[in-house]
């Protein structure tokens, strides 16, 4: 089964009227998962037998009209903890390490009768924008093989948009489910910061993590949000605020919506040929009815220069719990202690998660914390404050996604700096604890363009309001992989 040309409520339909059996639907997810892999590398590990008792189950019991999401398989991203099933964060330190429990946001989706497929690829514990520094494989884009997917989540963009699944779950730090969406032209949704339980999710930064769902249509995403979304009591981040019905607006009206257009997220640095595609794009919600008009949010250029600091100071204290002792890789041939502890971190970590660990425990030592972290976290406030006041005067922002369309393979490997900067556009939504989407807006030579909604906080319903109605005049999600774009 390739989900290309098919969504969620097609399959659902065809599992109700028992054209399909979620048994068979299970099995031909595998043949062409296993028939395709080699050339995209998206999964770590498949679960071909969980998935098929829960597909036995389903059939034996049946599923009801409203079971939107039963019998639908789907990929996750190999950062959230799945029971009895390998979970490694594409980290050499975590192989063969089997959870004991699974993560909220599985838990969900299994009550909801979705079925795991398999763990997907990643950045070493998430931590990058290519999904490059993974120690497992080399995921490759959708579109173009010798190009990046995009990261960190790029395991979980490339199955969406391969069609190996209809749905994944990423992970987005920094732009992490936006940024690889956006290379592979499918839609992306960061929810805010605590619309969703980040329960199970090994944490890189954990005042900006946060776990949301990639999809080929919007419906898709709202879909997956409905059932994933809500409070969590083993988190302590966790909303108690309502879900909607996040599919509730997709009426393809936004006569009235006021859009704010940011004129630094076009400016030095972003691709004029990214620029003139989501103009294009921006133009195409004007005659639908919105009203476009330009702000300024000046503090957006130190969006990159704190998020490191914050991110890497929070990764520094989260993986120290990774020492060789309580489980995962542990160093051999070690005499004393200390040098369990250094020979299993140097052997076990990439030079990515190694360089991030250096940094945020220089940002956090007695002479550097007033320096550095305290003066990002003070700028990440500024950050906060200048979204609030645009969102006081307009329902959503709009802009590019990225600076560029996907690139090749090592291009920006020497020079750290050049790859944190592809997540300019995408960093300040996470500083802020907003909720930002990526869906596609054309292509340039021709790859996928991302375009950015953002919204404020808990307002995910106008995102997707938005971000359907574009999606509908234009029809880009019919666009594949393969086909005439």
């Amino acid at each position: 089964m390739n989900f290309l040309k098919t969504t969620v409520k097609d399959l659902h339909q065809d599992l109700i009227a028992k054209e399909l059996s979620v048994s068979d639907l299970t099995k031909e997810t595998f043949d062409n998962i296993k028939a395709t892999d080699d050339r995209y590398e998206a999964f770590i590990t498949l679960m071909e037998e969980q998935a098929l008792g829960q597909a036995q189950n389903l059939d034996e019991n049946g599923i009801e009209e409203d079971q939107i999401l039963a019998g639908i398989p789907f990929g996750i991203k190999d950062n959230m903890v799945t029971k009895d099933v390998q979970t490694t964060a594409a980290s050499r330190i975590l192989k063969d390490f089997k959870p004991v429990y699974s993560a909220a946001v599985l838990e969900n989706l299994e009550q909801a009768g979705a079925i795991g497929v398999g763990k997907l690829n990643l950045d070493e514990f998430a931590m990058g924008s290519t999904t490059e520094t993974s120690y497992y494989k080399q995921t490759k884009n959708a579109w173009d093989q010798t190009k990046i997917p995009g990261g960190s989540s790029g395991g979980s963009a490339v199955a969406v948009a391969a069609g190996q699944v209809p749905f994944a779950l990423g992970s987005d730090t920094g732009g992490s489910i936006r940024q690889p969406a956006a290379f592979n032209g499918i839609v992306g949704l960061k929810p805010t910061y605590g619309r969703v339980s980040r329960w199970g999710l090994i944490a890189f930064a954990s005042s900006l993590d946060q776990i949301g769902p990639l999809t080929r249509t919007v419906e898709d995403n709202a879909l997956v949000l409905n059932a994933i979304a809500g409070y969590d009591a083993r988190d302590q981040t966790s909303s108690k605020k309502t879900v909607p019905d996040f599919t509730a607006g997709l009426t393809g009206d936004v006569k009235g919506m006021k859009i704010a257009i940011p004129k630094e997220y076009f400016g030095k640095g972003v691709d004029p040929k990214v620029v003139e595609v989501v103009k294009a794009g921006i133009a195409q919600l004007e005659a639908l009815g919105a009203k476009v008009e330009e702000v300024s949010l000046p503090h957006t250029k130190y969006g990159v220069a704190a998020y490191y600091i914050l991110g890497s100071s929070e990764a520094s204290s989260n993986l120290q719990r990774f020492d060789g002792i309580r489980y995962g890789f542990r160093a051999e041939n070690v005499k004393t202690l200390e040098d369990l502890y250094v020979q299993t971190r140097t052997q076990g970590f990439g030079d990515e998660v190694k360089r991030r660990i250096m940094l945020g425990t220089y940002s956090l030592s007695a002479g550097s914390y007033d320096a550095y972290f305290k003066k990002a976290a003070q700028v990440r406030t500024l950050i906060a404050n200048e979204f609030q006041n645009v969102f006081a005067q307009y329902d959503l922002i709009v802009a590019p996604t990225t600076p560029n369309i996907a690139y090749g393979f090592g291009e920006n490997q020497d020079d750290p700096q050049v790859a944190y900067m592809n997540d300019a556009l995408t960093i300040p939504v996470n500083l802020a604890g907003l909720p930002g989407m990526s869906i596609n807006a054309g292509f340039v030579d021709g790859l996928p363009v991302g375009m950015q909604l953002i919204g404020n906080r808990f307002e995910e319903a106008k995102i997707y309001q938005a971000a359907y109605a574009f999606e509908q005049a234009t029809r880009l999600f019919e666009k594949i992989p393969g086909g005439e774009n």
